[in-house]
């Protein structure tokens, strides 16, 4: 008796020598066209792409019993910064990346000598995960089997771009982005380590006077400047005098080419150790209030300015960084702890069903201890909520019975009025590159953006959405939330793998993996319209006629066909 794998091999030969899944246009047949997203190739396929797969799979093999005429083609995904950046970071002596190709994946370590080339990297791993996926028994169609830097499929992608760009849909502009030093490129969600989905926020820069400086604090929240006790620096970082648009600052100096890096004028004169500030004093805006300066180990000094003005009765982290000083947890010079602990808590915002303290309120619900708790963040986050939505500012902040969200409004106009607030845009949390380089927002000019912005596109889209069939149901109401929460967003960067964006000066500028995926499926399906050339040399009036209906024998380039196979 054959065991299950010897029938299974059986069977799998079988549908191979039939060409059981290759499927071509029947003239009166009903069709159906199935797809998967193309596997990633920095590492072999796993577990997660066999059970998406294989949802794919039944449902193809489902619609061929009921008659259809059913294609289900596959790709893999050779583009953008990922695997070039586990290539760079493997030249680069990375022993952590080693270690994962050797012990993780199985590759012996004579390949992995060979994957400082990306091209190679990811012809290894698709070879051996085309393995995988053809013992699975898919009924995949391997004929329309292709790699996202094969030639045709460039120039398809490229194609699109230029569509695009025709209709209004990819612009040129001025915009913040999250910006890799050394890739000299924005960085998209595929393209990093850490971080993925955080987008560039508009930080408040509040000024604190400091003798003949402001010494300047970031802030989502400068509603809350009222309820301020203290400062806080990092004893430990650097820190900078400067000259920034003709006003004299204090910062962390790493905030200084951040600065620089949003247009502006930063001019440097002399750096210092943040300890030098411990004990000093500087003057609130509006409130007039003299606040402390104290230490801090929640400080990240390549996050803003560097410099947190404290608001301890409705910020969780502040709350606990000034009892650990209080309470003697915190190694703290003897000047400071006494300064510390004639610290006295503001309350100015009112919150239904809270104390006079939500951030106290809150420590204790998580259980808090101490101001390393990685609980901090889920407390801050209910809190920053509970007041945001359902918060009124008290009468002592002088915006006494307006709602939060009103008079974050009104407070910063007052700020700025004053010549007391400015703003950069800055990264609520780590975002580090495939590269392993921490990145950083940058005002980038003249960047191509996909305009996701634009109302007209966005309404176009929400009508295909409501003729879809969407499963389950519940998510068409998330579709429809991600349609209006986007806005325009870079589509090329200078390294990686993968097409050249359409108008760029001599190809230096490359389309960014997570854009080009708008219409694989009109891609997959035209690997049929060969007729004995390569859709390389196709024109991209061939493309446009053949997606719009009407398609003509198509137009193609006189040069050679450039096969790819692995």
């Amino acid at each position: 008796m054959s065991t299950l794998a010897e029938y299974e091999k059986r069977w799998l030969k079988a549908w191979n020598e039939r060409h059981l899944f290759e499927s071509d246009p029947l003239k009166g047949k009903k069709k159906v066209f199935v797809t998967f997203p193309y596997p990633y190739m920095n590492g072999p396929v796993h577990i997660g792409h066999c059970f998406s797969a294989t949802r794919v799979d039944v449902y193809a093999r489902f619609k061929r019993m009921q008659g259809y005429n059913v294609l289900f083609p596959w790709s893999w995904h050779w583009t953008g910064e990922t695997i070039a950046g586990m290539s760079y970071r493997l030249e680069q002596g990375d022993s952590q990346v080693r270690r994962a190709f050797i012990e993780i994946d199985g590759v012996p370590a004579e390949e992995v000598k060979k994957f400082t080339n990306p091209e190679y990297l990811a012809s290894y791993y698709t070879k051996v995960s085309r393995r995988v996926v053809q013992a699975t028994g898919f009924s995949i169609d391997w004929r329309r089997e292709f790699t996202t830097v094969d030639p045709a499929y460039k120039r398809f992608i490229e194609w699109q771009y230029l569509r695009l760009r025709e209709l209004g849909y990819v612009v040129q502009g001025t915009h913040p982005v999250v910006w890799c030093s050394l890739d000299q490129s924005p960085t998209g969600d595929h393209d990093r380590l850490e971080g993925e989905g955080v987008s560039p926020e508009e930080f408040n820069l509040l000024k604190f006077k400091l003798g003949d400086f402001a010494l300047v604090a970031g802030t989502l929240r400068p509603e809350t400047i009222f309820g301020a006790t203290n400062l806080w620096v990092d004893p430990d970082a650097e820190y900078s005098e400067a000259r920034v648009d003709e006003e004299l600052w204090i910062v962390s100096s790493s905030a200084l080419r951040r600065l620089a890096e949003q247009k502006h004028e930063v001019t440097p004169t002399r750096s210092f150790p943040g300890a030098d500030l411990m004990g000093r004093y500087a003057t609130a805006p509006l409130t007039g209030a003299s606040l402390p300066i104290l230490p801090s180990g929640f400080v990240d000094a390549a996050l803003a300015t560097g410099v947190v003005y404290s608001v301890p009765a409705h910020a969780p982290y502040d709350y606990t960084g000034l009892r650990d000083i209080q309470s003697g947890r915190a190694a703290v010079s003897r000047r400071v702890k006494e300064i510390a602990d004639r610290i006295e808590l503001i309350s100015m915002i009112e919150v239904p069903g809270h104390s006079q303290y939500p951030a106290e309120d809150a420590v204790k619900k998580f259980g808090i201890k101490d101001s390393t708790d990685a609980r901090l963040a889920d407390a801050t986050a209910e809190v920053y909520k509970e007041e945001f939505h359902r918060g009124v500012m008290k009468a002592n902040t002088g915006f006494g019975g307006l709602k939060v969200s009103e008079a974050k409004e009104r407070i910063s106009e007052a700020l700025a009025k004053e010549g007391h607030l400015t703003k950069m845009h800055e990264l609520p949390q780590r975002v580090v590159c495939r590269c392993g380089t921490r990145c950083y927002v940058k005002i980038l000019e003249n960047q191509w953006f996909l305009n996701y912005s634009n109302e007209e596109w966005k309404v176009k889209t929400k009508e295909l959405l409501r003729r879809a069939s969407v499963f389950p149901p519940e998510s068409r109401e998330w579709y429809n939330a991600t349609i209006d929460w986007l806005r325009d967003w870079p589509c090329a960067r200078r390294s990686g793998m993968g097409p050249s964006c359409p108008g760029t000066r001599s190809g230096l500028w490359r389309l960014s993996a997570t854009r080009r995926s708008t219409w694989r499926s009109t891609r997959l399906t035209s690997l049929s319209m060969r007729r004995g050339q390569s859709l390389s040399t196709c024109l991209p009036r061939f493309w446009t006629s053949s997606s719009w209906g009407g398609a003509p024998r198509p137009t193609w380039r006189r040069q050679p066909r450039c096969p790819r196979r692995c």
